[in-house]
């Protein structure tokens, strides 16, 4: 078991190879740490910038050896990663943060919404179903239309499905694949807003201000913050943050989904127990960006500042709009981030820009 805080030039491995942990192993860099990714694709983004590369699936026992052997701390990139993997690295002394609690919450939507409802985090009404005549029974318990979900997977829009009225519910249960899935009653919310907020070793938490969310087509599309808030939402989502983050004994960085109701009431949409896409924009609007800020936290290192020094609109680019990386390097206000996907595919998040305005 490693010592904490990590010293300089110490190994944090990171499960996961795509631009999140691309960007954690940017961040890790910077304060002096070695980085060893595993993932299974041999041109993952973060593997060709880090100082080991596992090339394997995340539930590969010789991979898992093999990182927790050369890592001293083991985070990662998405909440999909098989609890068994963590729960084997735990095993072979590796510490992994966050921990198997954030991850059980995470990769179940019903027991995410169960514990954000357990906690002081509100939610819409929600019920689960497991059969065809049950997810019509939970349309009608939590009234249409309604959005069914499946209870594991999907991201970005996927896995899910408008339900207009009850008698629907039996083929859209049909199309999602028959899977266990939770009903969520419709929120008419004003706007969708995020925080994203840390939590240290120690039990210290930093709150970055709230970004405003705009999606496309289940995808986010752009963020602006901090967003124009009151103070009363603000203090509000750092509640929130605090009870989920206490709640999980969490340790790292996550991000928090909102939507913010008429009157200012806040509801949780989701959390992601990772950087977080909302969060891109403090790599040029703070001072510690939300990558930086999971190092130190998993590293046990202080936490660092995160007020914003400038108001930011950070823009997904999305398949090909990566190709106008030319103009948008031209532009004296624009700070553009690649992820260094080899293939463009309409849809597939290759990098974003932030605008810098003034506060």
């Amino acid at each position: 078991m490693a010592d904490l805080p990590l010293e300089p030039g110490q190994t944090i491995g990171i499960l996961g190879g795509g631009q999140l942990g691309r960007m954690l192993a940017e961040a890790a860099s910077r304060l002096g740490f070695d980085v060893a990714i595993l993932d299974p694709e041999p041109d993952a983004p973060a593997g060709r910038v880090a100082a080991h590369r596992f090339v394997a699936g995340y539930d590969d026992p010789k991979a898992l050896a093999a990182l927790a052997a050369v890592a001293s701390v083991v985070t990662y990139e998405f909440e999909n990663v098989p609890a068994a993997a963590v729960a084997q690295l735990a095993g072979m002394g590796a510490l992994v943060a966050p921990g198997p609690e954030a991850l059980r919450v995470a990769q179940d939507r019903l027991a995410e919404k169960t514990f954000l409802n357990a906690h002081g985090a509100p939610t819409v009404a929600f019920a689960a179903a497991d059969s065809a005549e049950a997810a019509v029974a939970a349309v009608e318990q939590v009234g249409a239309p309604a959005l069914m979900k499946t209870r594991r997977e999907g991201y970005d829009g996927k896995g899910q499905r408008w339900v207009e009225h009850a008698a629907d519910a039996a083929k859209a249960f049909a199309e999602l694949g028959g899977a266990p899935v939770i009903v969520e009653a419709a929120a008419a919310f004003e706007r969708e807003l995020s925080v994203i907020a840390a939590r240290g070793r120690d039990g210290a938490i930093a709150v970055y201000p709230l970004a405003e969310n705009h999606h496309e087509g289940g995808i986010l599309r752009r963020s602006i913050a901090p967003a124009r808030v009151s103070a009363a939402v603000a203090d509000q989502a750092e509640r929130i943050a605090a009870r989920i983050l206490a709640g999980l004994d969490y340790v790292g960085v996550i991000g928090v989904e909102l939507f913010e109701m008429a009157g200012g009431q806040l509801l949780v949409n989701e959390i992601a127990p990772r950087v977080h896409n909302t969060g891109h924009w403090t790599q040029d609007g703070c001072d510690v960006d939300q990558f930086e800020q999971h190092i130190r936290a998993v590293a046990g290192w202080p936490l660092g500042p995160t007020a914003a020094v400038a108001r930011v609109e950070m823009l997904n680019l999305l398949g090909d709009e990566a190709a106008g990386w030319r103009r948008f390097a031209a532009e004296p206000e624009t700070r553009l981030h690649l992820y260094g996907k080899r293939d463009a595919k309409p849809g597939r998040k290759m990098g974003h820009i932030n605008r810098v305005k003034g506060l």
